[in-house]
């Protein structure tokens, strides 16, 4: 017994001296951490600011464009994510871009938009008439990559000369896809999907219901694509002096998949002036030095050039200090219940920003940028409600369209004065998607059976069950009776009967150009457009634009600093994405569980490679 003790006893000493070790083990990594970030942080300071004259401009975004950089809902959990490099906002980028073209000293700009991906169609088509712009002011722009998709290659054919790899490729795969229709797999699941989605043209569930695309899907979604495509061409071929056909045929018989080792591709590419030639890295290296001259200053043989952030950091901010302000105040993404997030457009996070530019004085105007294909009705309800109590107290509200105001989009978007919407911009989508899986056929085929005692008529229903008649009236009165509310909305906006709308909603998406002919807008412009809208409505001879966005903590912004000029950057432990995907999974399943009917448009979607 004694010795068992003994034995313990040990065992109980020695795990309080393990816990003691891990736990020092586990502080001390920490403050090392920080310590590393604070000391790399502070030598970055060291020496001065490197003078822009003489030296190319290197503009190589690596992350998303976006109208306005916002922060997961907990900054502390996140601080393996690099936010200098996930997240580019547009603004800042086309003040860049402009000013390089003001810019004697800069002798030309080097851009490199391989690791960039944007917001949508529309922001791509805007930064690549920026770049356009720039190589018209007389700047010489210089693109060179290995491989080039469509929006790097849409990017680098406004430069004055495009070199790419010998064994490269160029890949201008244009746009849409493929889209999986499941309905087989839900019946061979015993799966039943009841769809009590409201308008002919709302499809976003459609894979669910359906084996192919409907006529109707495919004729908006080429209503769409089609004017969006040829815009891309037409800026391709202006900028490399060809006809669009010369990039349709390239796309067609040409296209690089494998993204490397394309001979045929490239060779192709030189003859019909897609480019100008190949250069492999040291040649290109060698040709920069000899145009541009050596940097005595670099630790390796190289040219004279200037990072994009480093020039940056040199812009002059254009600054008024009058009292009348016009609040600019972003949807970005997915418009959801709670705090904003990347790609989501939280309506808390949203709602507060909009509480806070109506109760500042000073707020004459806000310009609502939506950048977003719709989602939850709540939420959408929560940001047009606050919309309205800025209006009550005498701020004139003009939306601004991004690449998307669909659905929740332009429910969101019905307290405005004046609509500007982006030439490409996707809008429309009035309608509900709605639909109910339910199992009743797979608890039949495993043997389940369900019996109970209720109090009232459907209290024991769920999922599990078919859904009887009394239910089927219920669950379509869900979707009509909210896809009359959003008519009645939007009719109320446009200043148009119930019906001259219901005319035109079903569902249908549209691209901006047909969306103001049929009275869905009120002009095509971009957010400058909005924003000097607004100073006119309001009658202001000064103003400055205050942008609304997340806002940090004092001590989350001086980590965030710190972060940015260590450039410390983690990649997430694949636990943690493991994790992410069982959430995922997990929010599928309850999405049956808890059914919910959306003002969404999964359609609108476009992607770009």
């Amino acid at each position: 017994m004694n010795t068992l003790k003994s034995i313990f006893s040990w065992l109980g000493r020695f795990l309080e001296k393990a816990r003691t070790v891990m736990l020092n083990l586990g502080t001390a990594l920490i403050l090392i951490f920080f310590g590393i970030i604070i000391i790399g942080a502070l030598t970055s300071f060291g020496p001065e600011i490197k003078d822009p004259s003489g030296r190319v401009l290197l503009i190589d975004p690596q992350g998303t464009v976006v109208d306005e950089e916002v922060f997961n809902y907990d900054f502390l959990i996140n601080l393996g994510t690099n936010f200098s490099t996930d997240q580019i906002q547009t603004r800042d980028l086309i003040q860049l871009i402009r000013a390089a073209a003001d810019d004697e000293d800069i002798p030309a700009v080097f851009i490199d938009f391989s690791s960039t991906d944007f917001a949508g169609p529309t922001t791509a088509i805007n930064i690549a008439k920026e770049l356009k712009a720039l190589r018209d002011s007389g700047k010489r722009v210089i693109a060179f990559n290995d491989r080039l998709s469509t929006t790097s290659y849409l990017m680098a054919s406004q430069a004055s000369e495009v070199w790419i790899h010998p064994v490269g490729s160029v890949s201008i795969r244009g746009l849409g896809g493929m889209r999986a229709y499941q309905k087989e797999l839900y019946e061979n699941l015993k799966i039943n999907v009841n769809n009590y989605s409201e308008g002919d043209f709302k499809s976003a569930l459609e894979p669910n219901t359906r084996t192919d695309m409907s006529e109707n899907d495919r004729m908006q979604r080429e209503a769409l694509f089609n004017p969006i495509w040829n815009e891309m061409k037409f800026l391709m071929a202006e900028g490399r002096g060809i006809k669009s056909d010369d990039i349709q045929s390239f796309a067609d018989d040409y296209i690089g998949f494998f993204g490397e080792a394309a001979i045929g591709n490239i060779a192709y590419a030189v003859a019909n002036n897609i480019i100008d030639g190949t250069k492999s890295f040291p040649e290109f290296r060698q040709y920069m030095i000899q145009e541009f001259g050596l940097d005595e200053e670099a630790e390796t043989e190289t040219h004279k050039t200037i990072s994009y952030k480093e020039y940056a950091k040199q812009i002059d901010e254009d600054f008024s200090d009058s009292d009348n302000q016009i609040a600019v105040i972003t949807a970005e993404g997915a418009i959801m219940e709670g705090d904003i997030s990347q790609g989501v457009a939280g309506a808390n996070g949203v709602v507060k920003q909009i509480r806070s530019a109506h109760e500042n004085e000073n707020t004459k105007a806000i310009v609502f940028r939506i950048n977003s294909p719709g989602g939850s009705v709540i939420a959408s309800e929560m940001m047009r409600d606050e919309l309205f109590v800025a209006k009550r107290k005498g701020i004139d509200v003009i939306v601004s369209m991004g690449d998307y105001a669909a659905s929740g989009g332009v429910y969101i978007s019905t307290p405005a004065d004046y609509i500007f919407a982006e030439p490409t911009t996707i809008t429309g989508s009035i309608g509900v998607a709605i639909a109910i899986p339910t199992l009743e056929n797979a608890m039949d085929y495993i043997g389940v059976n369900f019996d109970g005692v209720v109090t009232s008529k459907h209290g024991g229903w769920d999922p599990t069950q078919a859904i009887n008649d009394d239910l089927d009236k219920i669950f379509a009165s869900w979707g009509a009776d909210i896809y009359d509310r959003f008519i009645n909305f939007v009719a109320e906006s446009r200043s148009q009967s119930y019906e001259e709308i219901k005319a035109i909603a079903g569902g249908r998406i549209w691209i901006a150009t047909s969306a103001k002919k049929i009275g869905l807008i009120d002009e095509i412009g971009g957010i400058d457009d909005a924003i000097t809208y607004a100073a006119n409505m309001a009658e202001l001879e000064d103003y400055q634009v205050e942008y609304y966005g997340e806002e940090l903590s004092p001590e989350e912004m001086i980590l965030k600093k710190l972060l940015e000029n260590f450039d410390v950057s983690l990649e997430e432990p694949k636990v943690l994405l493991a994790l992410n995907g069982l959430a995922r999974l997990y929010e599928t399943l309850t999405g049956i569980q808890e059914p919910k009917a959306l003002l969404t448009c999964k359609d609108c979607l476009v992607d770009l490679d």
